[in-house]
């Protein structure tokens, strides 16, 4: 038997054929180096598998099932993860060479933590940086207090203790599109959680995620979803509901819209360059010519970007 790795990296795959090279090589030249890359590859019909296996590092370890969405094939993964600390990590996504060894020596220096996530580095499709990613909270005190409210972590930057997440039930397979942040509720009252303050990975948004931007989801998705982290459960009856939304939104013109909608206005309020984000806001004006709101941003793209910058704050639900 092979010794027991320190982390284990938990890669769910899903047609990522387009980035996960990319992944997987960050991860491979992690600075601290005994971990397993545990890919699930969850029903690719892409040449994901493929891509996959022309890696010949014996620390990756390949799960093949068929199509059950993110939550099952993380599900799937902690049952297999082998360490007692689990990277989350996606398939087109870039780690940054420390990003293991900083996470690992905090929780092993702070025994009373049992989850540490990041801020992150933004990049578009192609690669090109977007804007910088602050987190909402980094104590374990400003988590708490603003949990119930946003969620407080960007999923591929964690890392936990893998008891921790099973006691609390692993990931809930009924939220669709959250099921990081409700697992998150499910283990605040079980040790302390924070972010580092520097970026540990760059978080590619890209045009065939699952996760689009919540305002296109529509107001019965938001509250539903808002009602389920309250209450820290869901019943299959919702996630049915929630699932139905997603389906129905699941097409390519949509997709494409809202991520050059979201590119659009992250070029224009993070990271002020409203040439490039006009550019974004008339490809999603002619993939999707009926939002209105892509109309209302691209004229507010010429204004001053210190009025941008007010309106924001005054208003940060309608940006």
């Amino acid at each position: 038997m092979t010794k027991t790795p320190a982390i284990t990296v938990l890669m769910p795959a899903y047609n990522a054929a387009r980035f996960i090279e990319e992944a997987i090589s960050s991860v491979l030249q992690q600075t601290f180096a005994d971990f397993e890359l545990l890919i699930v590859n969850d029903g690719s019909t892409d040449n994901t598998p493929e891509l996959i296996n022309t890696f010949t590092d014996e620390r990756i370890v390949v799960i093949n099932q068929a199509n059950r969405g993110v939550a099952e094939a993380l599900n799937t993964g902690l049952k297999h993860a082998r360490a007692p600390y689990i990277a989350r990590f996606d398939a087109d996504d870039i780690c940054y060479p420390y990003r293991l060894e900083k996470q690992i020596r905090f929780l092993q220096d702070n025994p009373d933590y049992i989850l540490v996530g990041s801020e992150a580095k933004y990049i578009l499709e192609n690669g090109d940086f977007l804007f910088d990613f602050h987190c909402i909270a980094y104590s374990h005190e400003q988590i708490i207090d603003k949990l119930y409210f946003y969620c407080p972590f960007v999923h591929p930057t964690v890392m936990y203790r893998k008891d921790a997440v099973i006691e609390a039930g692993g990931y809930p397979g009924h939220a669709h599109n959250f099921e990081d942040y409700l697992l998150w509720t499910a283990l605040a009252g079980s040790g302390r959680l924070c972010n580092l303050t520097e970026p540990l990975i760059k978080y590619r948004l890209n045009s065939t995620s699952v996760t689009i931007d919540e305002k296109w989801r529509g107001r019965r998705f938001r509250e539903l979803k808002r009602e389920i982290v309250l209450r820290g459960t869901i019943t299959a009856a919702e996630g049915n509901e929630l699932l139905a939304i997603i389906k129905d939104q699941d097409v390519r013109h949509i997709k494409e819209a809202a991520y050059n909608a979201l590119c659009g206005k992250k070029y224009l309020i993070n990271n002020h360059q409203p040439e490039k984000a006009r550019v974004h806001f008339n490809r999603a004006i002619q993939i999707y010519p009926l939002r209105l709101e892509n109309y209302l941003l691209y004229a507010l793209s010429y204004f001053p970007e210190g009025f941008v910058t007010w309106l924001h704050k005054f208003s940060p639900n309608r940006l």
